[in-house]
């Protein structure tokens, strides 16, 4: 028993001491949490990518509902951006991947913010050990257009053929444009215009913090953008094709009479007559009664005669005349001192008067200035200075010596101009002048600012002061030689003789200034956006079309280096732009050698070329567009290039070519303008996602 008992006690001291066996024990005591470890990790695993996955479907549907619904509403075409959202998120989530369930989503829109809100139930699987059977998942998501700081310049073509309806279509052209336009901001800005259907109406309007500019260059033969320019910026005078007064100049000798003077009387007497006694009075004396006799003098009884025995000596005339009368000697009769009575009394002879006169004369030579006429020329310079009314404000008017018979006029100015130093072509092909740009082409120089030197400045495009030239004999005289009217002709005009005044001349030419233009600017306010509307509405369709004219000054307006680089280079704050200009055509360029452009009137100007031919003249609009549009995309502009009707080959090319790389649209009708407006608008707009 004994030995039993100390063996036992001999081999618990053993298992006391060996350790062999402890790994199995400390296993089965791990082996839970580890359990919980392992199943928790491949649980949060599955989580994980379950919440990535639905936020990846989240974003997708709330990016696509927001793409779908464009400058539109969330509920048009019967709620389709809330389904196009429910489907993208559909098919980026998938049915039930990773084992989930009951997957919830929905999509709603406020102020032009689309948000999106999804739930699903993810399984655990070791996680159930612990009493953790599933998980709910939840995700949101935003996405809404956000604008960098924009400066849009809108040059749009107002020519005589914007009056004319596409056939099929239901408005003029010029209507669909001004439609456009307002749906084009609408898209933009987020901001509802009254009274114009765009399909949809915005809300929301854009951040505080973006700055968003408009500005406008209608054009046709020119851009009126005279008025937005400084006063240094424009030429004190100028040379025009306009007309001088010929004056006729008279000299005579002219005689101004003195006047007479009387040199000498003489009396010749005649027969005595009587006495007469001529008073009876008393005096005190006989010395006064010898104080009352009058002196001896001749009266007259005639009138004098006309002038006799006339001679002139040199510059001075003599002449006498007579005249009839009495001669008289007066004395006192006697004075009786007892009672002091004085008596006195006249003989009376008959005799006439004699007076001689003397009057010397004075000449002098006279010249008098008559009008005689018009001379028709550009070699004497208006001046202009008139116009200038300080810094950058303008009067509408400058007297000019050109008005009837060389008087002053008021000659109106309504803000065109006239461009600065041209480069002229002299071998009749401008297809190659302009490529590249020369460098004295200082009319195609976007930044230039003006100096002293009137080649870099411009001046203003003055229709009441310019005639073409026209001669006596009833036909145009196209040379650029002067013209003389010095009388009343007769003139041809197309279907009769017509007589016409030496002042009442025709011009010669053709005239049209489009709406002016205006710099970039915010229109944001309700007053702001009416002035938006208003002007876009006053739009009037005239003229031909030089596209040249309203590039340059598209991109003069906008520029960051040139005229107005303080007021587009950044922004009030200090932040950086994105510039888009957006150049709408209907068809292709036309010119006239006698329309009064920017570069005068061709035929007798000659500053783009020596050829007159409409030819050339067309050609030459065509080469500068396409060198302009180049100078434009390589500035960080993106040209949008819209042709409304149906374009020619050519022409096709040169304004795709025009174009930034995609940014090229034909429209054929009003609804495919307007939607392409609208489509550029949402192009411009950066969809980006806010959650």
């Amino acid at each position: 028993m004994g030995k039993t008992i100390e063996h036992f006690c001999g081999i618990m001291t053993r298992l006391r001491t060996n350790q062999a066996g402890n790994t199995l024990a400390i296993v089965a005591a791990g082996i839970i949490p580890l359990l919980g470890l392992v199943g928790g990790g491949i649980d949060m695993s599955r989580l994980y990518l379950t919440k990535a996955r639905l936020q990846q479907a989240c974003d997708a549907g709330s990016l696509a509902g927001r793409k779908e619904m464009g400058a539109g509403a969330w509920t048009a075409n019967s709620n389709k951006p809330n389904t196009v959202a429910l489907e993208l998120f559909d098919a980026n989530f998938g049915s039930n991947p990773y084992g989930t369930s009951g997957t919830t989503r929905s999509f709603t829109e406020s102020a032009g913010k689309v948000t999106g809100t999804a739930s699903v139930v993810v399984p655990m699987t070791i996680m159930k050990i612990f009493g953790q059977t599933s998980k709910t998942v939840d995700v949101t998501c935003d996405a809404e257009m956000r604008i960098p700081n924009t400066d849009v310049m809108f040059v749009l073509d107002t020519t005589g053929s914007m009056d004319e309806t596409i056939p099929g279509d239901t408005s003029k052209k010029i209507d669909g444009l001004k439609k456009a336009v307002k749906c084009f901001y609408e898209a933009l800005a987020k901001i509802d215009i009254d009274n114009v259907d765009c399909g949809s109406t915005p809300t929301g309007g854009n951040s505080n913090t973006v700055q968003l500019r408009f500005g406008f260059v209608p054009y046709a033969v020119n851009v009126n953008v005279g008025k937005l320019l400084n006063n240094d910026w424009m030429v004190d005078e100028a040379q025009y094709q306009t007309r001088y007064p010929l004056w006729n100049t008279t000299t005579t000798t002219q005689t101004t009479p003195g006047t007479p003077v009387v040199t000498s009387t003489s009396v010749t007497p005649g027969n005595y007559a009587y006495w007469t006694n001529i008073t009876n009075q008393f005096t005190a004396t006989e010395a006064d009664c010898l104080a009352l006799v009058p002196a001896d003098g001749f009266v007259a009884t005639g009138t004098e005669s006309g002038p006799r025995n006339t001679s002139t000596s040199g510059n001075t005339t003599t002449w006498n005349t007579t005249q009839a009368g009495e001669n008289r000697d007066y004395e006192m009769r006697d004075w009786r001192s007892r009672d002091g009575r004085c008596r006195i009394r006249y003989g009376e002879y008959d005799a006439t008067l004699t007076r001689y006169y003397s009057r010397t004369d004075t000449t002098s030579t006279v010249t008098t200035v008559t009008f005689g006429g018009w001379r028709y020329n550009n070699d004497v310079a208006l001046d202009v200075r008139g116009l200038k009314a300080g810094g950058s404000s303008w009067n509408s008017s400058v007297t000019l010596p050109i008005g009837a018979n060389g008087t002053d006029a008021s000659i109106d100015w309504d803000g065109c101009i006239e461009e600065r130093k041209a480069y002229k072509n002299t071998d009749g092909d401008p297809s190659n002048d302009y490529s590249p740009i020369p460098s004295d082409a200082w009319d195609m120089d976007i930044d230039m600012v003006p100096t002293s030197d009137n080649d870099t400045r411009w001046k203003p495009l003055l229709p009441g002061a310019v005639w073409g030239r026209v001669d006596p004999a009833a036909s145009w005289n196209w040379t650029q030689s002067e013209a003389r009217i010095t009388g009343p002709w007769n003139y041809w005009n197309g279907s009769y003789w017509q007589s016409m005044t030496i002042n009442d001349m025709p011009r010669n030419r053709s005239y049209y200034c489009p709406r002016p233009a205006r710099k970039l600017s915010i229109y944001k306010t309700a007053s702001e956006v009416t002035d938006f509307k208003n002007y876009v509405d006053a739009f009037t369709p005239d003229g031909n079309t030089y596209h040249d004219i309203g590039l340059i000054w598209g991109a003069r307006l906008m520029s960051p280096t040139g005229l107005f680089a303080s007021e587009n280079a950044l922004t009030p704050n200090g932040g950086t732009i994105e510039r888009h200009m957006i150049f709408m055509t209907d068809g292709a360029s036309v010119a006239s050698n006698s329309n009064y452009t920017a570069y005068g009137v061709p035929w007798w100007d000659r500053r783009q070329a020596t050829s007159t031919s409409d030819t050339v003249l067309k050609s030459t609009i065509d080469a500068r567009l396409t060198a302009l549009c180049s100078v434009i995309k390589n500035r960080n502009i993106t040209l949008w290039v819209i042709y409304y009707g149906s374009a020619g080959s050519a022409d096709a090319t040169r304004l795709t070519n025009c174009a930034s790389s995609g940014r090229f649209y034909n429209a054929t009708n009003s609804t495919s303008l307007i939607n392409q407006f609208k489509a550029i608008a949402d192009e411009i707009s950066q969809l980006r996602l806010t959650n």
